[in-house]
């Protein structure tokens, strides 16, 4: 494992449209269909990282709850599977159905959605208001694997914000965990 941070995106900054494939259905979708009109979360995430596997049942939790409030949420995977072959989009459909996640992980062959997002760990969180402009780039929380139980309280700052119409704190911190894994 290589600890990386996120690169932050620039606050303001258009979300970067695709089209990838939902492993959980089958099925190619664009962030245009996915999109709220309200928030839309797009996060990189893996099968292996540890700093996942250490907030995946809080993520669905958080998931759940602003999903009911008419947020979106949308995963990706970015991961080299020649090389990391456990996050190939048949281990993604299992770990998706494992852990009852609650919204499309979508894989990007290609890693072009995960340059274009500037993304650079996992997980790496990305949130857009009713604009589809970046108002949040960063953490889920302060936690870390072995270091206290995840809250999702950065993330959770920046959507009630959003929903509750205000603008969100700029003072954000880049999220830490595994770097993606990229095509040599």
């Amino acid at each position: 494992m290589s600890l990386a941070l996120s690169n932050m995106m620039e606050l303001g900054t258009k979300a970067p449209d695709f089209t990838l494939l939902n492993t959980i259905t089958g099925e190619h979708v664009s962030l245009s269909a996915l999109k709220s009109d309200k928030a839309t979360v797009v996060v990189f995430i893996c099968n292996h990282c540890p700093f996942v596997h250490h907030i995946n049942p809080k993520l669905v939790e958080v998931a759940n709850s602003y999903q009911a409030k008419g947020v979106q949420f949308i995963a990706i995977s970015s991961n080299d599977v020649d090389n990391y072959p456990q996050d190939a989009p048949e281990y993604m459909t299992q770990v998706a159905k494992k852990e009852g996640y609650p919204f499309p992980y979508l894989y990007d062959e290609t890693q072009e959605v995960a340059k274009a997002y500037q993304a650079e760990c996992t997980p790496d969180f990305f949130v857009f208001d009713s604009n589809m402009e970046c108002a949040y780039r960063g953490r889920f929380d302060e936690t870390r694997p072995e270091m206290g139980q995840p809250s999702g309280k950065d993330l959770s700052d920046a959507l009630d914000a959003l929903l509750a119409g205000n603008t969100v704190n700029t003072e954000q911190k880049p999220s830490m965990g595994c770097n993606i894994k990229w095509k040599q």
